[in-house]
This record gives C-alpha cells, structure tokens and sequence, in this order.
C-alpha cells in the first residue's frame, strides 16, 4: 500500500502565513492599506491551501484535519469576500458576533486537540484567545484589537513551527524539531475548563 503525504504542514503553512499578515495590521504595525494582500493570501493560500489540505486528510481517516483544515479554509475565504465586497455596510457589531462565533468553534477544536501533540493544542489555545480579543474589539472594548494581533501573531508563529516540524522530522526521518508528546487521558481530564 502507498503511503499517503501528510497534508498538515501545508495548511498550517497557509493558516500562519496569512495569519500573520492580518496580524500584523491588527497589532497595528501596518495600516489597513495593507489588507488587500491579506485577501489574496486568503483567497489562494490560507483558503485554498487549507481547504485542499483538509480534503486531502479525509482518505487518512483524519476527522480532527479534515474539519479543522476546511473550516478554517472557509474562514478565510469567507473573511476575503466579506472584507472585499461586503464589509461597509455591515454593523461592527455584528462582526464581532461573527468572531466570536469563531471563538466558540476554536475552542472546542482546541478540546479536541488537547490529544494530540502539545503544540498543536498550543495553536489552538492561542487562536481562540485571539478570536475573543478580536470579537471585544469589534465590539469596540479598549484595546482588544491590537492585542488580539499580537496574540495572532503568537498564533502564527507556533503554526509555523508545527509545519516546519512536521516537514523536518519526515525529511530527515528523526525528531529535529519536537512538538511535544500526546497528552494522556488524565492530562486531558485535567486541562478541561468546562
């Protein structure tokens, strides 16, 4: 039997890059006049290259992947037609709802992952910290936004750490880059909030 390529590091690639672009300007290093790069990187690498990804974890029999990957594939291709051709009439507040929406979906996934590898489950904390931060923001909360960036650019570095693992360790065909061991059932018991 083939062995089938692992699909994760290439949606991690396209969630972190675009994540960290959209960051940036949320963090407030870059104005909004950067944003228009965002939408291509969501349309074509953090929409389609997740999505693809997740796709391509179904005959792996990856349910975490599959859902995770082509959700947040559609994030961002919902995100870009939104912010290209709908955003100006929609109330902030309304966003906000939107992002924390997000928030609630991120976080049971990051219920989910707490089986998984640490650094995964460290994604997935940061990403709904993030998209609670942003959703306060929206709904105009001090400086929500701009911590939410910073927080979305933590988000993207540990993505772009666990694809760049995941992409070493098999080429090399040893652990150069750890991403910490699977959490036991009492760990996971443990680390419940709910």
């Amino acid at each position: 039997m083939n062995k089938l390529a692992n699909p994760a590091p290439l949606g991690l690639a396209g969630f972190a890059l675009t994540t960290w672009m959209l960051s940036m300007v949320n963090a407030g290093w870059y104005s909004e006049a950067g944003v228009p790069m965002v939408l291509a990187l969501a349309f074509a690498f953090g929409g389609a290259a997740q999505f693809c990804a997740g796709l391509l974890e179904l005959p792996r029999g990856n349910t975490f992947g599959f859902v995770a990957f082509c959700s947040y594939g559609a994030f961002w291709w919902s995100f870009a037609l939104f912010v290209a051709f709908f955003a100006a009439h929609v109330p902030a507040a309304f966003v906000g709802w939107y992002l924390f929406m997000w928030g609630v979906f991120t976080f049971y996934m990051w219920i989910g992952s707490l089986t998984l590898n640490r650094a995964v489950s460290y994604i997935f904390l940061a990403l709904w910290i993030t998209f609670g931060l942003l959703a306060l923001g929206a709904w105009g909360i001090g400086p929500a936004t701009k911590i939410g960036g910073y927080v979305g650019l933590v988000t993207a570095i540990i993505a772009f750490y666990v694809s760049a693992a995941e992409v070493i360790n098999e080429t090399h065909g040893r652990v150069v880059l750890p991403l910490g061991a699977r959490l036991s059932p009492s760990d996971v018991r443990a680390a419940r909030i709910i």
